[in-house]
């Protein structure tokens, strides 16, 4: 992969890597205020602890689904750094431009992914 193409996808991770910090703080702030707004709406101790607990399970799942998202952006932009960016983690061979394109993040060729992806659900 030339520095061009390099670059092009250092670029798309680094917007989407914004991106995601800005949803989680808006998350953040949003979750817990509508959270305290069902608690003073419902009056109700046990309304609102449900409502709270709620809130707070859907904050957690958003936070576990996106922090993996950034974990694989700041490690494909460590791939870009040492220069083994747009190579298989797995294999070793290169990863369609294709699925980059899609998936800036990908650290895997499609046959590896899916391997991997078919170990975790029927390991």
């Amino acid at each position: 992969m030339d520095a061009t193409q390099t670059a092009h996808f250092r670029d798309r991770l680094l917007a989407q890597q914004r991106t995601l910090l800005a949803q989680i703080a808006d998350q953040r702030g949003g979750v817990m205020g509508r959270a305290e707004a069902a608690a003073a709406h419902f009056g109700h101790p046990e309304d609102s602890r449900a409502q709270l607990a709620t809130e707070r399970e859907l904050e957690f799942a958003l936070d576990e689904h996106e922090t993996s998202h950034l974990s694989a952006i700041d490690a494909a932009l460590t791939r870009i750094a040492s220069g083994s960016y747009g190579q298989c983690t797995d294999c070793g061979t290169d990863i369609a431009t294709n699925r980059l394109e899609v998936a800036p993040e990908a650290s895997r060729c499609l046959t590896c992914q899916d391997s991997a992806e078919h170990h975790e659900h029927h390991g």
